[in-house]
């Protein structure tokens, strides 16, 4: 794939969510093909939008749209969103993280980007909601100690 190509398709793409006009995939994936992306699918559309962690969210005219969060990097412990976490929990085999609505995607891009080093095998998250698998399950304890580190998060 011709590099060049791909970073138009990534600027273009976030140009249009940056409109807020988009409610769909589907009218995403028309919008580029109209720009010239003739093979872009719903399937790419989609996956762009989970890499760029995009929200459904309402714009000015209350209509449900796809938009960037405003901090496209990955989040650090030292950003805001460390409060909004409000319980850590686990029992022998997960963790898991509840958060502020509609928070818990993005908490979770920071612990994936810690990964093992930290015991954490991988997330996954909803809206206010995230489990964590740890790398290894006997030592599970170490991993919950770590992640509440670095939350500043007390028991």
């Amino acid at each position: 794939m011709n590099y060049g190509k791909q970073e138009d398709l990534v600027r273009s793409f976030k140009n249009l969510l940056k409109e807020e006009c988009f409610g769909s995939q589907g009218e995403i994936v028309k919008a580029l093909q109209t720009q010239g992306f003739i093979n872009i699918n719903q399937s790419k559309v989609s996956r762009m939008l989970s890499k760029f962690g995009a929200v459904r969210t309402r714009n000015a005219k209350q209509e449900m749209v796809y938009c960037l969060p405003i901090e496209l990097g990955v989040p650090t412990t030292s950003s805001q969103l460390k409060n909004l976490v409000l319980d850590i929990d686990n029992n022998e085999v997960a963790i898991v993280i509840r958060t502020s609505p509609g928070a818990a995607q993005l908490i979770a891009r920071l612990l994936d980007s810690l990964g093992k080093a930290e015991g954490i095998l991988g997330t996954i998250a909803g809206d206010d909601t995230i489990f964590i698998t740890p790398t290894n399950v006997k030592e599970i304890s170490k991993t919950v100690s770590a992640v509440k580190s670095l939350f500043a998060f007390s028991s």
